[in-house]
């Protein structure tokens, strides 16, 4: 077996980074600059490839449980906590810029903080981001967790706390844990309840975002808000 080091320069996923751009890189070769190391037999890129291959993409594998990802050749318990370290660094990177109090200046910003929050979520959950008169952010609360449908979605239990948080417009978010961000006559009946109750207490609904794994939809964008 040919030795990662003996590999040309170009093909080495570390020094293709720092040549190309991170960008440049396949799944594989990002994961194989994680993983640092193969195992007995394998390179750390061929490693990479065979554990993308068994857990079907990087998603998953980002998503398994400890004993879902240790039971893997060449992981273990030390790279489980390595793997779960770097996500939510990179999760508290995506959210720095919306904090309390920061106006939301773009629907690209927001888009980006939401899916951050929920993306990787492995159940439904109906949350909102409350904002001020300025748009500036007042809280990121979770309402609802389960199966979200029309049922179990409470428009009075939202302006609750709207009304609490002295709120004077807000986002709607929730995420499909299939990934599928395509959204339901449900989820356009739930809009249309909330928007009716919060215009009732003069309270804006900016948008409604649907997260899935690598997508989102809006409803603004596709007016149907």
């Amino acid at each position: 077996m040919t030795k990662l080091k003996d590999w040309p320069d170009q093909e080495r996923p570390r020094e293709k980074l720092l040549s190309q751009g991170a960008s440049a890189l396949s799944d594989a070769e990002l994961l194989a600059i994680f993983l640092r190391t193969g195992c007995r037999g394998l390179d750390v890129v061929t490693l990479a490839r065979q554990l993308l291959t068994e857990f079907g993409s990087l998603h998953t594998l980002f998503a398994a449980s400890e004993f879902e990802f240790c039971e893997k050749r060449g992981l273990g318990q030390a790279k489980y906590a390595q793997l779960q370290a770097v996500l939510e660094m990179s999760c508290r990177y995506l959210q720095e810029p919306i904090r309390k109090g920061q106006a939301l200046t773009s629907a690209a910003q927001t888009k980006t903080f939401l899916s951050a929050k929920m993306h990787h979520l492995p159940y439904e959950v109906f949350a909102a981001l409350l904002l001020d008169t300025q748009h500036r952010v007042i809280c990121f609360h979770e309402f609802f967790f389960g199966s979200i449908d029309s049922a179990t979605v409470h428009p009075r239990i939202i302006a609750q706390k709207v009304l609490s948080a002295n709120a004077a417009a807000i986002i709607l978010v929730h995420n499909h844990p299939s990934g599928d961000p395509t959204a339901s006559i449900s989820d356009k009946k739930i809009t249309e309840k909330i928007v009716s109750t919060m215009q009732l207490i003069d309270v804006r609904v900016l948008d409604h975002f649907i997260i899935g794994h690598e997508k989102c939809t809006s409803f603004a964008e596709n007016g149907w808000i």
